[in-house]
């Protein structure tokens, strides 16, 4: 099967009840050899994923396990050995524990491949490729992707014949409920008091960075001007990107500065803004980043802020997406920053470092 539907929409209750529901028919399981598996292409996600469907399994018996780098692969293996009936696994991680014998995929009856397109582009095709050949040719096989071209392509042809599709909507279907922006500031140091004043709302931000020394160099700036922000990338390490995504998921913090990382599958409820401080790469990742507000039917601002000298790659971006936004003008004070960014939430001088 490919599904493809628009974010927030319960994708994963949608593959994940019917999984549960027919492995539960048969609550046997090998030592290390689980009978599902859902393969993610981020630790987050995997975590997420584990998270929504743990609590439904507990009552039909099955237990589930995420496997991802930068955790404790004894554990894991520990987990494994005492069997699993659905590993929700990165496919990194997933390689390393079969090659050290700890998994195997001979027993998989049911493979999700959930944000496919995310895995070909960060590179996972051939371990895709490998983990699915190790999966039995006669098992269900369901593959759930944003668009379906280019190396997705050749996993469906290669691995789900005669697919059916469940379409909840067209790959460039425009969410109603998201209003989108252009910003343009006059230069750097008012391209950064932009992204503050948008920041400095008292609902919850999430600004994107285009790198990781970027997304901390910002998350910085922004607390230093009393706007207290974490900052989320793959160059931390997991117990510190685990805290800065259950901090803003909490309302611990109300500001998340992040890269890419954040920008597919990620869910997160009540995200009331998010600021593009750094250009995306492609239209993909422009709808993607949108996409962690006004989801669900939910109202949310998308806010684009550029430089004069990005006016063309902006207007090329905004046209390739859909987006009927034009880069406009804009300083921190004018009355369209404080209306996206609502409410402004007290600002917070900086704590002393101790010494």
């Amino acid at each position: 099967m490919l599904g493809r539907a628009s974010t927030g929409s319960g994708k994963t209750l949608g593959f994940g009840l019917p999984m549960l529901a027919e492995l539960a028919k048969n609550r046997a399981v090998a030592p290390g050899r689980p009978r599902g598996l859902i393969l993610v292409p981020t630790r987050e996600l995997a975590q997420q994923v584990h998270d929504a469907l743990d609590p439904l399994s507990r009552p039909l018996g099955l237990r589930l396990r995420a496997v991802y780098g930068g955790t404790s692969i004894s554990r894991q293996i520990s987990s494994l050995r005492r069997g699993v009936h659905i590993v929700i696994a990165t496919p990194g991680r997933l390689t390393d524990l079969i090659e050290r014998g700890a998994c195997s995929l001979e027993e998989i009856a049911i493979t999700v491949l959930d944000e496919a397109d995310y895995m070909c582009d960060l590179g996972f095709l051939p371990a895709v490729r490998a983990l699915l050949d190790a999966t039995p040719a006669g098992g269900q096989r369901l593959l759930f992707s944003a668009t379906l071209d280019r190396e997705v392509e050749v996993l469906v042809r290669q691995y789900l014949p005669e697919p059916v599709l469940v379409a909840i909507d067209s790959e460039t279907a425009q969410v109603s409920t998201l209003s989108r922006h252009a910003l343009e500031a006059a230069d750097p140091a008012a391209h950064t008091r932009l992204v503050t004043a948008l920041a400095g709302g008292s609902g919850r931000t999430l600004v994107f960075a285009r790198t990781q020394r970027g997304a901390d160099r910002l998350a910085e700036q922004l607390t230093r001007s009393g706007v207290p922000a974490q900052p989320l990338h793959g160059g931390m390490a997991q117990n510190a990107r685990s805290r800065a995504l259950a901090g803003f998921s909490e309302g611990t913090h109300r500001v998340l500065v992040a890269t890419d990382v954040a920008a597919r599958g990620i869910h997160v409820d009540g995200v009331d803004i998010v600021v593009h401080a750094g250009l995306p790469s492609d239209p993909k990742t422009y709808q993607h980043r949108g996409g962690r507000t006004a989801r669900a039917g939910a109202h949310g601002a998308d806010v684009l802020v550029s430089l004069p000298e990005e006016r063309g790659l902006v207007r090329a971006l905004l046209r390739a997406a859909g987006s009927d936004a034009q880069p406009e003008p804009a300083d921190a004070d004018d009355e369209v920053v404080a209306r996206l960014a609502g409410p402004p939430a007290p600002r917070i001088p900086p704590q002393p470092r101790s010494t």
